[in-house]
């Protein structure tokens, strides 16, 4: 069966700068090489699980400008509904700008734009919408109020609100409450609970932190370590897949994106999920960029059929 799903998110245009090794501070470097693509959490895991066979519905905001008319085409060329993809006036569309060394590590700095000038208002009419579908996932790009809003919303309907929270943030109490898949990695997890999950041991408390917080699922991805999960059918870490990382932009996206795809609503099939999510963030790794660099279920299928 093909999972109906809504990302509410953000919508950004990345520009990498591929360069030797990161700059100290006032120190200047040359760029290597210079490359631009659509990207933002929001867009990336929404084409990640439209490239892994998901049927996509996209709630978000761009800018009225080149920026916002070339992400809108790029989220319709994988199959997504843009009908609730808004332009905003007044901002922007959000721009990600990425230093990437030698080694495939990076960072990165982001301009909202238009991903922060959303409000309630744009949830009108998505009633419909989440009548119809399984899962709504949503990340910390785009303002907490309407995601607490949006997860509300999509609790009245039996939809399962899947919550990336990153970049990390103190979150809100309402929006805790209403949601069910908490997916943080390492670092944010620590952030968020002033736990090191730095064993299994840490883990399980780190779970039983959200617990008590109103939030019963929860995934900590840990890098090569693998991913952690504690949910009322268990709880386990299901081994990484050894690849040799080139740029590692949006693997964590693809990773929820994939991991959605395949969920079932009530989460049975955790552990099954996470492999296939796991094998589709180690292939975008292996390739350069963030939304061209996300595989299709057929690649992933045939990378764990290796």
């Amino acid at each position: 069966m093909t999972n109906r799903i809504a990302v509410l998110g953000s919508i950004n245009v990345d520009t990498t700068y591929h360069v030797t090794r990161f700059p100290q501070p006032g120190e200047t470097i040359s760029a290597n090489d210079k490359s631009s693509a659509p990207g933002g959490k929001g867009a990336n895991q929404a084409v990640a699980a439209a490239r892994s066979g998901a049927q996509l519905s996209f709630i978000g905001m761009v800018g009225e400008d080149n920026e916002g008319k070339f992400m809108r085409e790029a989220l319709q060329e994988d199959g997504i509904d843009t009908k609730f993809l808004k332009n905003d006036p007044r901002h922007g569309t959000g721009a990600a700008v990425i230093t990437l060394d030698a080694n495939g590590q990076n960072d990165i700095m982001v301009y909202p734009g238009a991903n922060f000038g959303m409000d309630e208002s744009l949830l009108a009419g998505t009633e419909d919408l989440l009548e119809k579908v399984d899962f709504l996932i949503a990340q910390f790009e785009t303002p907490q109020a309407v995601t607490a809003a949006a997860f509300k919303l999509a609790k009245e309907h039996g939809v399962v609100t899947i919550l990336n929270p990153a970049p990390a943030k103190e979150i809100l109490p309402e929006l805790l409450a209403v949601t069910d898949v908490v997916i943080p990695n390492e670092s944010e997890s620590e952030v968020l609970t002033g736990i090191a999950v730095d064993s299994e041991e840490a883990m399980l408390k780190t779970a039983e932190y959200f617990k008590d917080h109103g939030v019963a699922n929860l995934l900590i991805t840990l890098g090569s370590r693998g991913v952690f999960y504690s949910t009322p059918h268990g709880h386990g870490i299901v081994p990484a897949f050894k690849v040799k990382a080139i740029d590692t932009t949006a693997a964590g996206d693809t990773f929820i994106g994939a991991l959605t795809s395949q969920l079932s609503k009530d989460l049975s099939n955790v552990a099954d999920a996470l492999v296939y999510a796991q094998r589709a963030s180690s292939l975008t790794v292996q390739r350069m960029g963030a939304m061209p660099s996300i595989p299709t279920a057929s690649e992933v299928q045939a990378a764990l059929n290796d």
